[in-house]
């Protein structure tokens, strides 16, 4: 993404009061303790077990790690994940943390 059109995203969110993980096409995630985790904005499973939950996101990878995961509730861009969690990261494009 050139500076220019960083720019243009930054001052259109600002003017019209945009949440970033709008503007910037970002995942949202709210986590509750270690048990739940709702994921917004990714673009589809990658993989998943009981030990892990891979989403391919925009720009990159969530990899959510933990034990006795399920997936209670899945829609296009939206999952909601119960269990144990460990661990959640945020990989680039290059599958850099």
């Amino acid at each position: 993404m050139g500076k220019l059109s960083r720019r243009m995203r930054k001052w259109t969110a600002d003017i019209l009061d945009l949440p970033q993980d709008v503007a910037y096409d970002l995942p949202r995630m709210i986590m509750i303790g270690d048990r739940q985790l709702y994921i917004e904005n990714h673009r589809g499973v990658i993989h998943f077990s009981s030990e892990q939950l891979r989403l391919k996101l925009s720009k990159g990878e969530l990899e959510v790690n933990g034990m006795g995961l399920i997936i209670r509730t899945i829609w296009t861009e939206e999952v909601f994940i119960e269990g144990r969690i460990t661990s959640v990261n945020l990989k680039d494009g290059e599958g850099k943390r």
